[in-house]
């Protein structure tokens, strides 16, 4: 069985002194050997031996079986020093093997030490078994053997230190993506911060410390904290103040008056600056003190591809707000044309969006079904306006004409490649269809109706029946509401009418909020 010994033995080292607390960590070395001879010599030799402040830490086995157990359970180990005949002629080459191919631990440095040297050829051994040294135990003298260590500990720490690194750019990449993906700055900002938090980690993965976060936007008259993790959450959505918080307003002063990422003291200040000049302020609390430069440069990196998603999210964000612009306009110039007010579509858009919720759709569907249902009359643009604005009831000829409306708003709206304009000409289409089949243009009966349709439709009867049209006067709430229990599984999907008379309260401060 293996047993780990480390250097304090009472026997050979009673005048050791304990390890510095400030560097309690040890390097491991183990010995597997059948001779205990070899052990006792070897501890011996290097009892007064450190490397950057850390002693060694002996681990002791006397078999190639026992080996692989220990390598097992101590994959830490900086050096093994392997014989090679142990049970059988070749247990130190089995080892050697199993540590590389099957528990693939490529950064303990292997040297082989044996007494037989033509038993196993120097040259096939460290070309066949990925040897990192080949030492025959009578030229091992304490010299060289102190020397072997420094050279060995010296390559093990700069493997390592090249795995962490990698290891740490990985998680950089793979944050940076996840980022990119965010597309709402308060999501995106709080992304960045547990992001970051999570590249503070030791390589077995345990957290460094706990640390919180908390992030700002620079405004005129001082900071309001957009987003926040831990013990900072409470401080979401206020503004940031001496009183709440001294040591963070001053770390983002000091970012500010230099334009530079700060580490003071645990803590890490990142600025983001936005390409229209607005600024965001990262601040994490906790960061080890011994956070290496490594880590510091790779918090830097992210921190560098976080500025460019902040511009990215900000850019698109203020597309896609011009985007809705353009549609709810859209949507006032044809109700204007036809002499209704603008704010009809802001009311079916708000109705449809609390339609969709209540129906089980996702937000971020929801959201395009609010700005695409102002287009469901967008092809009223091509209806003459001596029948668009016609006081009285329509002849057949020019009812006939009207309805051409949901398939030309189709066709208008149909070749966009971009969400909202493609739910808007499936809307243009199917809000004017029936739950029975009795609707136009293509008397489409249930489900066969596309789903934003029969939202938008009842949104927009709903809406219609309670407003002031040319051609009639506004109806009261409890008219509206009789009509919509009538046509229940007749005009509209039974399930939608369901949703907006349980919802009905909402529904009407959303018509007294934008009123005409």
């Amino acid at each position: 069985m293996s047993a780990t010994e480390p250097l304090d033995d009472d026997l050979l080292f009673s005048d050791e002194q304990d390890a510095d607390p400030e560097h309690d960590r040890t390097w491991k070395i183990m010995v597997v050997d059948d001779e205990p001879a070899i052990h006792d010599v070897t501890r011996l030799a290097l009892s007064d031996f450190t490397f950057q402040e850390r002693p060694l830490e002996f681990i002791s086995v006397y078999s190639g079986k026992e080996a692989k157990e220990a390598i097992r359970e101590h994959p830490d180990t900086a050096i093994m020093l392997l014989d090679v005949v142990m049970e059988s002629d070749h247990a130190g080459l089995d080892v050697a093997r199993y540590v590389r191919e099957d528990v693939k631990n490529s950064s303990v440095r292997i040297i082989l030490r044996t007494g037989q040297p033509g038993q196993a050829p120097e040259r096939r051994v460290i070309t066949d078994y990925d040897i990192n040294d080949y030492k025959e135990k009578t030229e091992l003298t304490s010299q060289k053997l102190s020397t072997l260590m420094y050279a060995s500990l010296r390559s093990f720490r700069d493997i390592n230190s090249l795995e962490k690194n990698k290891r740490g750019l990985e998680a950089v990449i793979e944050a940076s993506a996840t980022i990119f993906e965010l597309k709402s700055m308060e999501h995106f900002t709080q992304g960045v911060l547990e992001q970051m938090s999570s590249l503070l980690q030791t390589e077995d993965g345990a957290v460094y410390c706990k640390t919180d976060g908390l992030a700002a936007s620079c405004e005129k008259d001082g900071y309001e904290v957009v987003a926040a993790t831990g013990c900072y959450q409470n401080l979401v959505g206020s503004a940031l103040s001496r009183e709440s918080a001294a040591d963070v307003v001053d770390s983002f002063e000091d970012a500010q008056s230099t334009g530079t990422n700060i580490f003071h003291e645990n803590c890490y200040t990142g600025l983001i600056k936005g390409r229209d000049g607005t600024k965001n302020i990262l601040y994490l609390s906790g960061i080890p003190t011994e956070l290496s430069e490594i880590d510091k440069s790779l918090l830097d990196v992210f921190q560098r591809n976080a500025s460019i998603a902040f511009e990215n999210v900000e850019l698109l964000a203020e597309v896609e707000q011009t985007q809705r612009e353009i549609v709810y306009m859209l949507g006032e110039t044809v109700e204007t044309r036809s002499k209704e007010t603008g704010n009809h579509v802001k009311r079916v858009a708000e109705i449809s969006k609390l339609l969709s919720l209540g129906y089980g759709m996702d937000s971020e569907e929801a959201e395009i079904l609010k700005f695409a249902s102002p287009l469901h009359d967008i092809g009223k643009i091509g209806i003459p306006d001596s029948i668009l604005n016609k006081p009285g009831k329509l002849d057949s000829e020019e009812w006939e004409v009207m309805k051409t409306h949901a398939l030309m708003g189709y066709e208008m709206l149909k070749s966009s490649n971009k969400r909202i304009l493609l739910a808007g000409a499936i809307i243009a289409r199917d809000h004017h269809e029936k739950w029975t089949g009795s609707g136009y243009p293509y008397n489409k009966q249930g489900e066969d109706i596309h789903l934003y349709g029969r939202i938008t439709a009842v949104a927009d009867v709903f809406d219609a029946l309670g407003s002031d049209r040319c051609y009639k006067k506004a109806w009261s709430i409890d008219q509206v509401v009789d009509l919509m229990k009538r046509e229940r599984g007749y005009h509209f999907e039974p399930r939608i009418v369901d949703i907006l008379l349980d919802n009905i309260d909402a529904v009407i401060n959303i018509c007294e909020a934008n009123r005409d």
